[in-house]
């Protein structure tokens, strides 16, 4: 291994020997923020000294193993230990690559609840069904992970789609995995209501935000503007009658969430700050951390909703991601929540682009 990849482990090892001694204090097991902190950059670092311990042990097997074969009793005796040799060696070097992957820097909200907000683009009906379908490709997602998934915010449409649907998933991870999803997903099909059965071309948008927490971002009760207003609705007794429903505007900012789907206006007003520390912490973060931004344009694009990432064509039976030029012939399975497939072409791209710029 290089002297300089031993002397970065050397590092990482007593840092990780420290946050384990912090992790029994009870200076910080007695702050539950504090310790969440110092919890998440220790489990951040596990992985690698998994993987550094295995290294050593395998390293220590394979000088034995060496040894025995040039000073071994008998040839057959030192012809097994050259084998073994042999094949240590090449675990070494399989776990030396593998460690410095996961070397590579990784954005500090990959392990993030995430906050998934979908937007019919162009089509018109089209366009609001094809984001219920991205809807429940998230949601069946989420379940085959064995994540947690709730709607904070939808606004329907007669026909079972949805003109913004706002999706929250709980997962250790998450945010890992749907980072990749941001940007323009395009949907070529038959519509159910073209009666002379020409293809349509349509758009939805995603953008996929870590979740905030309270302690990532300070909101200041004056830089709110709150209103509250009457619910719409199918009906019933409590439609237009009491004003549950919330629209917080954050001024310094400008940034509007409102939520009206909860029965009370406090569940309301706790959905709508979600949303909106969300869109804070990613904005604190473009801002302060632009080296994050150009990496990612480097390697699956910016991410941003003026981007088309992704096809879905229905004829074909297709679905094509344009940032890897990677293409797929399972549309029902991806539609259904399959999508590791891509997700892990696309993470592997980051991987080799990230490598690739650290040892340039």
């Amino acid at each position: 291994m290089r002297p300089e990849l031993l002397n970065r482990l050397a590092t990482i090892e007593t840092r990780y020997d420290d946050l384990t001694r912090r992790l029994a204090e009870p200076a910080v097991f007695g702050d539950p923020a504090r310790y969440q902190q110092v919890a998440r950059e220790h489990a951040a670092l596990r992985e690698v000294m998994a993987a550094y311990e295995e290294y050593r042990r395998v390293s220590r097997e394979a000088g034995e193993a060496a040894d025995l074969a040039r000073t071994g009793e008998d040839e057959e005796l030192r012809a097994l230990a050259a084998a073994e040799r042999d094949t240590l060696a090449e675990r070494q070097r399989a776990l030396e690559q593998d460690i410095e992957t996961l070397l590579v820097p990784r954005d500090p909200r990959d392990a993030r609840n995430v906050i998934i907000e979908i937007r019919a683009g162009t089509g018109g009906d089209e366009a609001a069904l094809f984001a219920g379908d991205l809807f429940r490709l998230y949601g069946r997602y989420a379940e085959r992970h064995g994540w947690g998934s709730e709607i904070l915010s939808a606004s329907p449409t007669g026909l079972g789609g949805f003109r913004e649907v706002i999706l929250a998933v709980q997962g250790r991870g998450a945010y890992s995995r749907l980072k990749y999803e941001s940007g323009v997903h395009r949907v070529q099909r038959v519509p159910v209501t073209e009666a002379s059965g020409r293809i349509h071309t349509s758009t939805a948008t995603v953008a996929v935000l870590p979740e905030a927490e309270e302690v990532d971002v300070v909101i200041r009760p004056e830089e709110l503007h709150i209103d509250t207003y009457r619910a719409g609705g199918a009906g019933g007794q409590n439609v237009n009658k009491v004003e549950t429903a919330v629209r917080i505007t954050h001024v310094p900012t400008g940034i509007v969430i409102a939520c009206q789907d909860e029965r009370s206006q406090h569940q309301n007003r706790e959905k709508a700050m979600r949303i909106l520390r969300a869109h804070l912490l990613e904005r604190a973060v473009e801002q302060q951390k632009s080296e994050i931004d150009a990496a990612r344009r480097r390697q699956v694009g910016t991410g941003e909703r003026s981007e088309k990432i992704r096809t879905y064509n229905f004829p074909q039976d297709r679905v094509t991601d344009h940032r890897i030029g990677k293409t797929l012939h399972d549309l029902p399975s991806i539609l259904d929540g399959d999508l590791d497939p891509l997700i892990d072409a696309l993470a592997a791209s980051e991987r080799l682009e990230s490598l690739t710029s650290a040892g340039a």
